[in-house]
Formats: C-alpha cells, structure tokens, sequence
C-alpha cells in the first residue's frame, strides 16, 4: 500500500500539446482501473472534487447550463472563478471554463476501465507545469477511486511535493518548451 508519505509519482507520459497559434492546449490521457460512471462522479461532484482536484466547486458540474464557482486551492491567494457548465453528458463529456480555460474531459470505457482525457488550453509559458500538477493530481484520481486515498496534491503544495520538479523538466523537454525559471529546451 502506497501512503501520502511514500508517493512518487511515475515518468511523464500519456501528454501532447497541440498549438494552434498563440493558443496551446495541453491533452493528457490516463487509464483508470474505474468504471466511466464511477470517473464521471469524480469529475462533476462537489465532494469528490475537494478530495483530488485543484479547486473545489461550490456544486455539482453534471449538469449543462448550470453556474458554479470554481475556488483554486493551493495558491498563496485563492482565485475564485464563476463557470457555466456547457457541455454535461454523462459519462462521456464535461466542458467548462476554468480560469478563462477552456476544459474538455471525455471518457472512454475500456472494459471495467476509463480511457480520461484532459482538454486544458493553458499559456504556453505554463503548460509543462500544468501538465505536472494534473500527472499528480490523476495519479490522486486513481488512488482514491481505488479506496487508496493520499489526500489531494495540489497548487504550491504540488509544486513542493517530490517528484514534481522531474515532471516538469520531463514534461518541459517533450513539449520542447522551456522550464519555467530554467534553461531553454531545444525545440522538436
């Protein structure tokens, strides 16, 4: 059994970046050992978002139309962020705005598994770091619905934790970008 205290997260992989102009989107994809309705729970409900995520919801995301504010967790002042839930159809598609960020999850089923993937149009200058906080927060993801829970790894908390500092360099040289407060990478 895997604690909070013996975490280290895996390599990165499972990510891209697709550009289109000045507007990046980051894509990550993870296979989870859940079913798409036991992810979509995870993805749209309030309490199971405080338990992973890095911001909590003040209501439920299922449903299209609905508004809800979004409070990021982890940073030295907490940004809230009204959001309208656009597109809700359970348990295949979630959009919404996060942040002034459009974000996509789709759910595949693979047997009694979840093929997730994470739409997340992020500032290029922020993308490796977005890409490492979410590695670790699906790595939560997968604990939790797996009755493992290590608690929720997010923002500067994140940022500390071992392991991170790897991805985001790891993730920096996939992506051919530089890591923040680092040395340039070549581009690919």
């Amino acid at each position: 059994m895997i604690d909070r205290e013996h975490y280290i997260p895996g390599p990165a992989s499972g990510a891209q970046v697709r550009k289109d102009g000045e507007t990046w989107t980051l894509v990550l994809v993870r296979e989870l050992r859940h079913s798409p309705e036991k992810v979509w729970q995870a993805l749209t409900d309030p309490a199971h978002l405080r338990e992973w995520a890095p911001f909590e919801a003040d209501g439920s995301l299922g449903t299209a139309g609905t508004t809800v504010k979004l409070t990021t967790v982890g940073a030295p002042t907490p940004h809230v962020s009204e959001t309208t839930v656009t597109r809700a159809d359970a348990p295949k598609v979630l959009e919404y705005k996060w942040g002034g960020n459009d974000i996509r999850w789709e759910l595949e089923a693979l047997g009694q598994s979840t093929r997730l993937t994470l739409w997340h149009n992020i500032d290029r200058r922020f993308v490796s770091m977005g890409a490492a906080g979410w590695h670790i927060c699906f790595d939560v993801l997968d604990r939790l619905l797996g009755g493992k829970p290590i608690g929720r790894i997010a923002g500067g908390e994140a940022m500390k934790f071992g392991g991170w500092q790897r991805l985001n360099a790891e993730y920096a040289k996939q992506f051919g970008v530089e890591t923040p407060g680092g040395a340039s990478r070549p581009r690919t």
